[in-house]
């Protein structure tokens, strides 16, 4: 600005080209810039182009977004639904309209990383029990839930009857797992429900048991309780039982922790496979 000002008094542009030590076009293009309006510096322009010479046009922006909406996928969905369609882009331009123009949802930086501690190699009985609940809908449109847990050394299950499915109906399954399991427990391992939340975890910890959560979308982690939900949906009836009644249940936990033997464990009962530990001592 400097430069403009003295060229405004009636210096040549040559002379204050070579008194500032800049060139001529620079000086030039300096007082194409230069406001009148009595300001002190020249604004900065933006560099940034405003089109890339590689966009894609405005029609196929346009088909990208109306398969995101008419989908309600994710951006692989997208991708193969315009592919099918014969519209030729590649996935990372998808999902990069996609999240330019707000459509993808994205992780909160205020969120909180859940970490997932090793999982622990079940040695003796109690190192790690698995919880899940199993969730019933009747013809009314009523839920009920039947909490298990199964340890995965012995084989030893337990279930019981709720009407809610909650972190206080959590605690109270694991306090009558612990008076029901002739063992102490060491390592609860639960999927991501909103039952085993926060509070379940600290009323673990208080109780020196560790609580570890499977990875989202990973039900295989908790594979051998998931086995065991079946397993009380497919034989319960066939004993002539009912699932929901705890008196029916708990008749048939002795028969499977007692008289049924399991694959798993080599035809043994998970009652034989504990009395097999205590003598190994």
């Amino acid at each position: 600005m400097k430069a403009v000002l003295l060229v405004r008094k009636g210096w040549s542009i040559r002379k204050v080209a070579r008194y500032f030590g800049f060139s001529h076009g620079a000086i030039l293009n300096w007082i194409k810039k230069a406001p009148r309006d009595g300001r002190k510096t020249i604004p900065t322009e933006n560099c940034r182009p405003q089109i890339s010479p590689r966009a894609i046009p405005d029609n196929l922006v346009a088909r990208i977004i109306d398969a995101r909406q008419k989908s309600k996928r994710c951006s692989e969905v997208v991708y193969e639904t315009l592919k099918s369609e014969g519209v030729i882009v590649s996935l990372s331009t998808v999902k990069r309209t996609l999240s330019r123009y707000g459509c993808l949802a994205r992780r909160s930086p205020w969120k909180k990383k859940r970490r997932y501690p090793a999982r622990p190699e079940a040695q003796r009985q109690g190192d790690l029990v698995q919880l899940d609940t199993i969730h019933f809908v009747n013809k009314d449109g009523e839920r009920s839930y039947v909490y298990t847990a199964l340890d995965v050394y012995s084989r030893y299950g337990y279930a019981m009857i709720s009407n809610k499915s909650n972190c206080h109906r959590s605690i109270r399954f694991l306090k009558m797992a612990r008076l029901y399991f002739p063992f102490a427990i060491k390592c609860v391992q639960t999927d991501n429900g909103p039952e085993f939340g926060l509070h379940f975890t600290d009323f673990a910890a208080r109780n020196g048991i560790a609580h570890r959560h499977i990875h989202p979308r990973s039900p295989n982690e908790n594979g051998h309780l998931e086995r065991f939900n079946r397993t009380l949906q497919e034989e319960i009836p066939k004993h002539n039982l009912y699932i929901h009644a705890q008196e029916d249940l708990s008749q048939y936990l002795i028969h499977y922790n007692t008289r049924r033997m399991h694959m798993g464990i080599k035809f043994k009962t998970p009652q034989q496979k504990l009395e097999e530990v205590v003598t190994s001592y």
